[in-house]
């Protein structure tokens, strides 16, 4: 789907991924409606938007209140007149620890931001989107949404979540005039462990010094958005996301281990 003149709903709009997704997609000539829990960062967004900053709104909802969100279709509806696609960017990781170690209340939250507010914001927008002539949606799940990264067990579970759940909405969608896309970014420059309330410690600090190269959120940003205007299936979103991709196709448990390998040190002793 062309994005030029498109109306398109961003989630976790104000910091990282989500604002270069906003910014980009207002320098190709879309309206954007920007939704995050920090009214702040939106404010940041839209200061950053400069001369296109009329055509973005901005709106402060926690996705995983589905109340919240199943009125917000309306509210961009009222603002634009349509909606023509949705990017449910927002995530947060869990703190580097064992499954064991692992409270309750981090593992719901985890869930419901990845994975119900994903889930939420589908179903809210889905009928508005197939009334239009063309749409799209695009999920954004995560290398860890198909390879096992220590100390990330129940974030890897909710991106594998949206893995599935982008995928078996694609094949419900055949036929349809909405296209349905799932990104799968690897290690991407952005603020995610501090916007999840993760402390990073030195030692995790300096595995962005290591083999795995972090990819630029904007570069990042550019990726997705062409995956959407070329319709594709899959997006794969950095060089490790694209190695990994391909090795663990080959043989998964080397995959694994290699991970294991490059990452355990994350995890306390």
């Amino acid at each position: 789907m062309k994005l030029q003149k498109k109306i398109v709903v961003v989630t976790g709009g104000g910091n990282g991924m989500g604002r270069e997704l906003v910014l980009a997609l207002l320098s190709k000539g879309a309206s954007v409606a920007a939704v995050d829990i920090n009214a702040a960062a939106l404010q940041e967004t839209v200061e950053l938007a400069g001369m296109n900053r009329a055509n973005l709104a901005t709106y402060t909802v926690n996705i995983t209140d589905r109340a919240l969100v199943d009125a917000l279709p309306e509210q961009v509806i009222s603002r634009f007149g349509a909606v023509d696609g949705i990017i449910n960017n927002a995530g947060i990781i869990q703190p580097f620890v064992r499954l064991k170690d692992l409270d309750y209340a981090a593992i719901d939250r985890v869930m419901n931001v990845n994975l119900f507010g994903t889930l939420y914001m589908t179903k809210a927008f889905l009928p508005h989107l197939l009334a239009r002539p063309e749409a799209h949606i695009t999920n954004i799940s995560s290398m860890g949404g198909f390879l096992p990264v220590p100390g990330q067990t129940i974030y890897g579970a909710a991106k594998a979540a949206v893995k599935l759940l982008t995928e078996g909405l694609n094949s419900e969608l055949l036929g349809t005039n909405v296209r349905v896309t799932v990104v799968f970014p690897g290690a991407i420059g952005t603020n995610i462990a501090g916007n999840s309330g993760v402390v990073i410690d030195n030692q995790q600090e300096k595995l962005r010094e290591g083999p795995i190269k972090v990819l630029a959120p904007g570069k990042a940003a550019q990726i997705i958005i062409e995956g959407i205007e070329q319709n594709r299936y899959r997006v794969l979103v950095g060089s490790d996301a694209t190695l990994m991709d391909a090795v663990y196709r080959l043989n998964p448990q080397r995959a694994a281990r290699f991970i294991y390998n490059q990452m355990s040190s994350l995890l306390p002793k």
